[in-house]
């Protein structure tokens, strides 16, 4: 279950109460082998949240709470709504939800009158700012530079501090100052924590694409180049398979999935928006679930063909494949389905055997929602039929390509053995493949000695496939 709830404890009483259920509620019987999409618990009557409620915050005021809601029981990756509850009144409501921002609400704080609430939320990529007033109406506070912002507080009645990063720059703090009417909002940086790193470096360019899919619509895919770009030379090209499964491919900086590097070490990366990513509409980041071999693998080939056929800086004979968790599954599908287009491939923590994953994650809700069924039930969903049969084990026999294989012993979402098993099928079907395994790490590479043992196998790995 992903049902977390908010509860208001009074001091005085000493007796908390759960604001998101009704007292003396009893949870509907589930049948924990099967998704909850369709189960009693979602499809109630009456006053209650059994999603994941999380982040209550008072209002300066002291007459509303406010909390980030999810909907449904069992989604992991639900739409993000900002729930408002007046104290007084018991009433409650959403001042953000689908019908005014169909994107998540990620950190919010009040503004010191109580009349507003700003946000950051993603839309087509970037991470902006947006603010709320309790009439519902939705106001975009910084501009769309590529840009992502985060750790937002408020200073006064006219500034928030916010943290800033992007593809290019990692975090600085920024004072953004509120600007009247329309107009978007002042923003100045008041750090430049590694400015004396940056100046010493030759830039990267990052460029915006849009790409049509093969069922007809466009796709954001961001386009990196190297340092002192020539586009007159042939480049290798990585195309990067994003996690999550739901995580944007937004203005992100990594010290691991790291464009910039990537870039300066001459290589062209090709980052889509694929199906199944925030940011585009509730129905567009739904349509990876119960479909994960589906439309969103087709989204990432026509992201690397549209650059391999468009863009003549693109070496088409020198393209790999790169991800991780959803994005290293993405890489194992890849790895029996892509006609050849690929010299290389690198999975991080990666699913390949989705019947042993059901029953080897921690976080069993999430399997049950995405496949829709336990792989040994009899009378299983079409979705999870196909789902189970379109697992990357089952075309190991198709596999062509050399794959390095990475993984945390201490990974309990996405388990090692899953890291294994891809490594030892790619060795007995003959092809060249290494394995690097952490005993230290979890589902992230956590420890700075170790994030630069993996920046050192992972480029030489495709330096090796990727650069003769």
């Amino acid at each position: 279950s992903t049902d977390s709830d908010i509860y208001l404890y009074d001091l005085a009483t000493k007796k908390a109460r759960n604001l998101c259920k009704p007292e003396g509620y009893k949870a509907p019987e589930v049948d924990v082998t099967k998704s909850l999409r369709n189960q009693k618990v979602n499809h109630q009557e009456g006053d209650m949240q059994v999603g994941y409620d999380q982040n209550p915050q008072f209002s300066p005021d002291g007459k509303y709470l406010t909390w980030v809601s999810m909907e449904h029981d069992g989604y992991e990756s639900d739409l993000k709504r900002l729930c408002l509850y007046e104290l007084a009144t018991g009433k409650k409501s959403y001042v953000v939800n689908s019908d005014n921002l169909e994107t998540d609400v990620n950190e919010y704080c009040w503004a010191p009158d109580s009349k507003s609430i700003f946000l950051t939320a993603c839309w087509h990529a970037t991470v902006r700012i947006y603010q709320v007033g309790l009439d519902r109406v939705v106001k975009q506070v910084t501009d769309d530079s590529w840009n992502d912002y985060g750790s937002l507080a408020v200073l006064n009645n006219k500034q928030l501090l916010a943290s800033r990063q992007s593809m290019l720059n990692a975090d600085d703090l920024y004072v953004i100052t509120l600007a009247k009417k329309e107009k978007k909002a002042e923003v100045k940086a008041i750090t430049d924590e590694n400015g004396h790193i940056f100046s010493q470096l030759a830039t990267p360019t990052v460029q915006q694409r849009w790409v049509k899919t093969t069922d007809g619509k466009q796709e954001l895919v961001w386009i990196v180049l190297p340092p002192h770009f020539d586009a007159n030379k042939k480049y290798p090209t990585l195309l990067f398979c994003e996690g999550g499964p739901q995580s944007p491919v937004s203005q992100f900086w990594s010290y691991r999935w790291n464009f910039y590097i990537m870039a300066a070490k001459g290589y062209v990366v090709v980052a889509p928006n694929r199906r199944g990513l925030p940011g585009f509409g509730k129905a567009w980041n739904e349509e990876v679930s119960r479909d994960w071999s589906g439309q969103c693998m087709r989204d990432y080939l026509s992201a690397i063909d549209d650059a391999a056929t468009n863009l003549p800086f693109v070496d088409r004979d020198r393209l790999g494949a790169v991800g991780a968790s959803f994005g290293g599954f993405s890489v194992y599908y890849l790895a029996g389905h892509h006609d050849k287009r690929f010299k290389c491939f690198i999975s991080h923590d990666g699913a390949f055997n989705l019947e042993s994953m059901y029953t080897d994650t921690e976080e069993a809700w999430f399997s049950n929602w995405e496949y829709d069924d336990a792989y040994w039930n009899k009378d299983k969903s079409e979705a999870a039929r196909r789902t189970y049969e379109n697992s990357p084990h089952r075309f190991v026999d198709k596999w062509d390509t050399p794959i390095l294989c990475i993984h945390g012993e201490k990974d309990y979402r996405i388990n090692a053995n899953q890291g294994f098993g891809a490594f030892n099928a790619a060795r007995m079907r003959g092809i060249p493949a290494e394995l690097l395994i952490y005993p230290d790490e979890n589902h992230w590479v956590l420890k700075p000695q170790n994030g630069v043992l993996w920046q050192r196998t992972y480029f030489n790995w495709l330096d090796r496939w990727l650069k003769k």
